[in-house]
């Protein structure tokens, strides 16, 4: 398996990880019984995963600075 599909695989983990916090986030706010710590470290969760998820598609697209 080459770096690209490495990369690839790790994208689309972190990905669906992504969406399932987006998915429990918006349970647990529907619910009144809320721990806002809990939510403050599930959005920190998400943010960090989108950041990687940002990294490597920089690194899998080939530059453009031509």
């Amino acid at each position: 398996m080459n770096n690209d599909s490495k990369l690839i695989e790790k994208l689309k983990e972190y990905e669906q990880e992504h969406s399932d916090l987006d998915e429990i986030l918006i349970q647990l706010q529907e619910k009144n019984t809320v721990n806002l710590l809990q939510i403050q470290r599930l959005k920190k969760r998400k943010l960090i995963l989108k950041d990687k998820i940002a990294l490597i598609k920089i690194e899998l697209e080939p530059d453009s600075i031509a």
